[in-house]
């Protein structure tokens, strides 16, 4: 991804971000998969269908992992 846009995440970065963040893919109901890690007090929930990510979805996936904006680059690119 050559611009740093969070309205621009690709569906196989955000899972491969939630990986990389240690959360373990549960399972698919009707389109939205579910993602969980054991310091969460709730599941990530992504729509399969929707590739761009919607840039909300982005924001809320980085409030629940308490991870600031700017750390998403970092983590999914190891730069």
């Amino acid at each position: 991804m050559s611009t740093q846009k969070l309205s621009n995440v690709k569906l196989a970065d955000v899972r491969e971000f939630l990986q990389k963040c240690g959360c373990k893919y549960i399972d698919t109901t009707g389109g939205h998969e579910k993602w969980t890690r054991s310091d969460l007090l709730r599941p990530i929930i992504i729509q399969t269908h929707v590739d761009p990510v919607p840039e909300f979805i982005v924001l809320q996936i980085l409030r629940t992992l308490k991870i600031p904006r700017k750390e998403f680059f970092k983590i999914l690119f190891d730069c």
